[in-house]
């Protein structure tokens, strides 16, 4: 019974069956013996019959404590055995289950193998937008590569996969946090190290939107450039569409409408669906619905605001399809400014409380954050003044704490204009 319960233990919280008698190999009837045992003891739940029948430990500490009972040289045979087993009987997994993978190639100390299928469940957790779920796999890539020996092959790895978390982490922990800002550091570094590969030029794009929401212009305008400059080097359709958006970003803020708008609206005669449907994953945004939210905000202040709410509505209604939270956020977010800057109040408490509801679910702070600024002053608007205060100055604060500033003087202004309906704001 011991040994049954060490190597489900060492299979994981849940094992199955088909997997334990294969890791086993022990005769059918002591197997079943050994797990009755363990199910009448309650040391673990069982579901269904043999051979479908699936084991959980009652509860985790429990797993932990038989694993660990295990000696050390031990447990890394029994997880090797278990990594060999499920390559050669439940090889499909691998392409829907590559942290099973990941975590036993770890723990037997195949650490190239542990490498390749943390990064392979990282990539998977960003295709179905389980962000949280994705950041964490890379970083366990990240820990395991680190034990290997520093040589252009793992400089190549470790680059791609801070490529990879930077673009989560700009949902995960905000445009301008440090966490963002140490990822596309980090894979820059790299990038200049090997002697700028093509395949990670879009790391620029990354970088751009962090100083960018840290409302660092300058730098942001010369990475745009440098992006830009090296797409048409390079000839990269791809590079050029992501250049043409952030470069239609910063042209925006600096006041330059026109060639914003002439920017913005090149990315979607650039952008391919079928070439550069990576560029969603690889920039941590849908390029071209993105696009549009911005122009929504240039065609306003080119003077055309039903033409800048019918784009807004277009990117949302567009995001929604898509089905990509980082996208619809963003969306979200310009939609929302689009609506406080018009003066709209016919949606946009809907749209205030769909932008809180999805980045409550997904765990975005800096989305929330803007998110319950503007349900803060759709408060205000509809006379809910002392409730509108209170989200604004929450709402803010929250802002702040991811390191951005770039939108702040719009919120700040919002504020102001807020406590001066209250009668707290004095003339100078």
């Amino acid at each position: 019974m011991r040994l049954v319960a060490q190597i489900g233990a060492a299979i994981g919280r849940e094992f199955s069956y088909s997997l334990l008698r294969a890791v086993s190999c022990l005769p059918e009837d002591d197997l079943q013996t050994s797990l009755e045992r363990l199910v009448v003891s309650e040391l673990v739940f069982q579901r269904g019959v043999p051979p479908n029948s699936v084991y959980t430990f009652k509860h985790a500490l429990v797993q932990d404590v038989t694993h660990s009972g295990l000696l050390r040289s031990a447990r890394r045979q029994l997880h090797g055995r278990i990594a060999e087993v499920l390559e050669t009987h439940f090889s499909e997994l691998m392409d829907t289950q590559p942290e099973l993978f990941a975590q036993h190639y770890a723990e037997a100390g195949l650490t190239e193998k542990s490498v390749a299928s943390w990064g392979k469940a990282g990539h998977n957790s960003t295709a179905r937008s389980a962000m949280a779920e994705a950041a964490a796999q890379f970083q366990k890539a990240l820990d395991q590569l680190a034990l290997l020996p520093d040589t252009p092959k793992r400089q190549r790895q470790e680059l791609e996969i801070w490529s990879a978390l930077g673009a989560v982490l700009l949902a995960v922990k905000g445009f301008a946090a440090p966490e963002t800002g140490h990822a596309y550091a980090r894979a820059r570094e790299l990038w200049e190290q090997l002697g700028s590969p093509l395949e990670s030029l879009y790391l620029r794009f990354g970088e751009s939107a962090y100083y960018m929401i840290r409302g660092e212009l300058d730098r942001k305008l010369s990475l745009d450039r440098d992006l830009l400059r090296l797409s048409r080097q390079r000839n990269d359709f791809g590079g050029l569409v992501l250049g043409r958006l952030s470069a239609g970003q910063t042209l925006m803020l600096i006041g330059r409408f026109a060639q914003s708008r002439s920017d913005l609206e090149q990315v979607a005669a650039l952008y391919d669906p079928t070439s550069h449907g990576s560029l969603v994953h690889l920039a941590g945004m849908h390029p071209q619905v993105v696009s549009l939210g911005f122009l929504s905000l240039v065609l306003f202040c080119l003077g055309f605001p039903d033409q800048a709410l019918a784009q807004g509505n277009a990117a949302i209604e567009e995001a929604r399809k898509l089905a990509h939270p980082p996208s619809l956020a963003l969306t979200l977010g310009c939609g929302n400014r689009l609506l406080s800057l018009i003066g709209d109040n016919s949606i946009f408490g809907e749209l205030a409380h769909e932008l809180i509801a999805m980045a409550t679910e997904q765990a975005f702070p800096y989305w929330h954050a803007q998110g319950t600024i503007f349900a803060g002053w759709r408060k205000v608007k509809t006379g809910d003044v002392v409730e509108g205060i209170s989200l604004l100055r929450r709402g803010s604060t929250a802002f702040r704490a991811t390191g951005a500033e770039l939108w702040a003087p719009h919120h700040n202004a919002l504020l102001a204009t807020a406590l001066k309906s209250r009668g707290k704001l004095k003339r100078p």
